[in-house]
Formats: C-alpha cells, sequence, structure tokens
C-alpha cells in the first residue's frame, strides 16, 4: 500500500479537474469547469493557465478530455441534457466533431478516447436524464461510440452498467471499458472492422468499489480508480485485483453502499469527500522521465494528487504530440 503521506499535490486552483493527461514535456493537462470550460494547463513548473472555450451552444463541462497531435483538445461534454465531443484550439474556439450518432442526438457524454490507429472512441454513461438516476445496480443504458478515420460515427456496444472510461490494447485488438454502477471491467474484442465481440467481464468489484478511471502499465495490468472510496486498485490480465491507495471513512462508504443497495444513490451523495487526503479520485494517467508517476484526476478536489508507482506505465498516444499553438499562445511554458 502506498502512504497517503506519500503523496503531494500540483496544479492548485484547478475547477473538477476530473480527467487527468500526461506529456513528455512534462506538461499536465487538466478537463476544466471554470467559467465556460475547457482545458487547466499545468506547465512543468507548476503555473497553470486556461483555454477556456469562446461562443459555445452552453458552457463546456468536460469530463474526459484527449489532446490531438496538433495540440488541440477533444471535450466529451457532460452537459445536464446535452452531450457530444467538441474540440477546442489554443485560441479557445470551438467547433462540434460529434454530437448524433444514428440521427439522434448524444446524451450527457462521458469520455473520449483516440488510439493509435486514428479511431475515436466515446462512451455515454447512460440515457438517463438527470444521468445520476442511472447510480443504480439494475440500470444498464450505457453505451460505446466508434468514430473510424473513414466512415461515420456508430454504436459498437449497449446495454453496459453506466459506461465510464475505456482504452484500447497495445496490439489494437481489445477494449476495456470500466462499467462504474455494474462493478466491473469489460473487455471486448475488437473486429477487423472496429465492430466489438461479446463483453467478456475481466473483474469484478465488491463494497466500496466504483471503477470510474483506467491505465495500462508495461507489464499488462490495468490500473483502475474508484470514486467514493478513493482506491487505485492493480487488475492483472487475469483479473486479480490488488488495492495500492485507499482514503475513505469506512463507515461513509458503508452509507454510500446501502444507498446504492437501494436504488437511492445520487449526485448529492455521489459529490461527498470521503477521504483525509484524496477528494473522490475519477482518473489516473502515468506519466515522469521514466512513465512510474501516477497522477489522479478527482471530482471535487483543486489539485491533482500524485506519487511514483512501483510499475512504468505505457506511453499515451499523446505522449509526444506536438504543443507549438499552445506555445506560441502563451499559455505553456515547459521549463521546469
Amino acid at each position: 500500500m502506498i502512504a497517503l503521506s506519500a503523496i503531494d499535490f500540483v496544479g492548485h486552483g484547478l475547477d473538477r479537474p476530473e480527467c487527468v493527461l500526461t506529456h513528455a514535456s512534462g506538461a499536465l493537462f487538466a478537463a476544466d469547469w471554470a467559467g465556460d470550460g475547457g482545458v487547466a494547463i499545468v506547465s512543468p513548473s507548476g503555473m497553470v493557465r486556461r483555454v477556456t472555450a469562446k461562443r459555445a451552444p452552453e458552457p463546456m463541462r468536460p469530463n474526459g478530455i484527449a489532446l490531438e497531435a496538433g495540440g488541440s483538445f477533444l471535450l466529451a461534454h457532460l452537459g445536464p441534457e446535452n452531450g457530444g465531443v467538441f474540440r477546442l484550439f489554443a485560441d479557445g474556439s470551438l467547433e462540434p466533431v460529434v454530437t448524433e450518432v444514428g440521427g439522434r442526438p448524444l446524451p450527457p457524454t462521458n469520455f473520449v478516447l483516440l488510439d493509435r490507429w486514428g479511431r475515436m472512441w466515446i462512451t455515454v454513461s447512460t440515457r438517463m436524464i438527470p444521468r445520476h438516476g442511472a447510480a443504480r445496480p439494475d440500470v444498464a443504458d450505457g453505451f460505446i461510440v466508434l468514430v473510424p478515420p473513414d466512415g461515420p460515427a456508430r454504436v459498437v456496444a449497449d446495454d453496459l452498467g453506466y459506461t465510464n472510461e475505456c482504452i484500447v490494447s497495445a496490439d489494437g485488438r481489445r477494449l476495456c471499458v470500466n462499467e462504474t454502477f455494474a462493478r466491473r471491467v469489460s473487455r471486448f474484442e475488437i473486429r477487423d472492422d472496429g465492430s466489438l465481440g461479446p463483453r467478456e467481464t475481466l473483474a469484478v468489484f465488491g463494497e466500496g468499489t466504483f471503477p470510474d478511471g483506467l491505465a495500462p502499465d508495461v507489464e499488462g495490468n490495468l490500473w483502475i480508480t474508484s470514486i467514493v472510496s478513493n482506491r487505485v486498485i492493480r487488475v492483472a490480465p487475469d483479473g486479480t485485483a490488488e488495492t495500492l491507495v485507499e482514503d475513505c471513512d469506512r463507515a461513509a462508504v458503508a452509507e454510500t453502499e446501502a444507498m446504492f443497495a437501494r436504488g437511492e444513490l445520487g449526485s448529492a451523495r455521489l459529490n461527498l469527500t470521503l477521504g483525509a487526503r484524496l477528494a473522490n479520485i475519477s482518473s489516473l494517467a502515468f506519466g515522469g522521465e521514466d512513465m512510474r508517476r501516477a497522477y489522479l484526476g478527482c471530482l471535487k478536489g483543486d489539485a491533482i494528487a500524485t506519487f511514483e508507482m512501483p510499475v512504468a506505465g505505457v506511453e499515451p498516444v499523446h505522449w509526444r504530440a506536438d504543443l507549438g499553438p499552445l506555445i506560441e499562445a502563451g499559455l505553456l511554458d515547459t521549463t521546469a
């Protein structure tokens, strides 16, 4: 177990940094809800600057974000009633990328991922409005959208239990996804045409674990973050799970469990901070010179937690993306 005293914080003054990205330059990028929303940029020196959306159809509420090769960002918009994926440029301009699938508008959208083959993967946790009505063990109406490089967006997996972050394997043949309120990690074969095979269960979690974010390491494990219990869990390829970090009040977690079992778990309860140092952690990104430093996104804190990992992570697709537009705009200083 990692001692809570070994956890440091960087990038203070953030606003709901749910999703965190790392870069070879040492810069960090986080989803940001300040003002009309956008991306917070943490320079290696710790300085925080923001790219805020301009002339958005409504305030952007990015949940998941992705860094593109040219220094722009994709935002998964988690609006009160509307969703979609939007592109945010360094000057704050915004353009829609995917706002509907099969002629139907996307509901509030959780996550967006770009893989090494130019495919975009989008997760929608639920079709219910408000979305936390789906924070129940008996609701499974989340889905996954694929946007191939040369074709229209289409739903490739459905009936999932609150779809959250997903990741594509190094060989491009498997997709793993967290189902938060089904309390499991699921795995799909990616076929040659981009369609997915039947859902397989990789790991199922028990009391206090609600999987949200995930990231792979070089040994083939997945590292899972759990909201509510502030846990970081290593899931081996055979599904064996081991907890590395935990920061929670056991009595408060038990009450959350009781509410979940009764179907009464809502946003008020899920937005509580139940840890001594961690504030409802939601994502994990590997970074640092040797890819052995973890950076944690969170729902309620204003900074990014960080600590040394026992194993190196896999370099993300965007690890060496061109940050020229951000540097030229004065948004990023790459010197420590």
